[in-house]
């Protein structure tokens, strides 16, 4: 089995650094704008000798960016998987980003906004080829560091991320679909429940009432559809599903933790709270009305 190929892109200071350092450090022979036509060979000379090759390339490729939906051909080709993985953020973000390095952008014609409108144009064949796209707007360097060595840490199946969130908070962007499981039973209204986290056997035993489980039951089934429908009609090796509930706290965060435990016979899953914490520092001090 040939080893895993990786090709980061996306826009300067969507976290592509951070996310080739992540493979690094799990064990990837990581390389940063080699030049595509070069690809095939470099897998070549490393053989099955390194457990997983990683390529950088953005905007400083110049003219060679390219060559690269050609390269992954021909990578394909001679029996590899190369998995594209595009980092993106708002322009909003990527402005601080730059403002906080006094970095300048690798273009520098013309405002900030205006290269990073360039650049993503000339990223956009790449785009088209990715399998998974990553929006780092409101994610750390260390939450996406552990993003990246989840998705590749073992490089063996196929991955579903069930991250928990609250509507309040703001839909997670880089979900391939979102569940809304406000409908549940709300443990907020329960004043031994409302300060405990979905984890919690007492909060899950509230949510999950006879009526509920029928609910649940129906968005357990769609899930393994819709992971079913990604590794077959798309070729995805990875899949992400937002379950959230008012705050993200209690009812987004027990469908998590259920799904991963019902659907881990199948499928290698990872879960994530999103706003887990946050929300229980909101309830160690007085609530709002109908958080959960």
């Amino acid at each position: 089995m040939r080893p895993p190929f990786v090709v980061l892109t996306g826009v300067s200071g969507s976290g592509k650094t951070t996310a080739l350092h992540a493979l690094e450090d799990i064990g990837f022979f990581t390389v940063d704008n080699v030049p595509p036509r070069l690809w095939p060979d470099l897998v070549a000379l490393l053989g099955d000798e390194v457990k997983g090759v990683a390529v950088g390339i953005d905007i400083r490729a110049g003219h060679y960016l390219a060559d690269a939906p050609g390269a992954i051909a021909d990578l394909r080709n001679a029996g590899y998987e190369p998995a594209v993985v595009y980092l993106d953020a708002n322009d909003d973000v990527l402005v601080r980003r730059y403002n906080f390095t006094r970095r300048t952008h690798p273009i520098s014609q013309g405002t900030l906004t205006a290269d990073l409108a360039t650049e993503r144009k000339a990223l956009e064949p790449l785009r088209a080829l990715a399998q998974e796209v990553i929006d780092t707007t409101a994610t750390s360097a260390r939450a996406l560091t552990q993003k990246v060595r989840e998705r590749f840490q073992s490089g063996d199946g196929f991955l579903l991320r069930l991250v928990s969130f609250g509507f309040k908070r703001g839909v997670p962007t880089d979900a391939d679909t979102v569940l809304d499981v406000r409908g549940l039973p709300n443990p907020y209204y329960d004043e031994l429940l409302r300060r405990l986290p979905g984890t919690d056997e007492r909060v899950q035993a509230y949510v999950f009432t006879p009526e509920a489980l029928e609910t649940y039951s129906q968005l357990r089934s769609l899930v393994r559809t819709l992971t079913s429908q990604a590794t077959s009609a798309a070729g995805r090796s990875a899949y992400t599903v937002a379950i959230g509930c008012t705050g993200g706290q209690h009812r987004s965060v027990a469908v998590a933790e259920r799904l991963s435990h019902d659907l881990a016979d199948g499928l290698r899953t990872v879960v994530q709270h999103r706003d887990l914490a946050e929300a229980l520092k909101e309830h160690a001090e007085p609530a709002e009305e109908g958080v959960g």
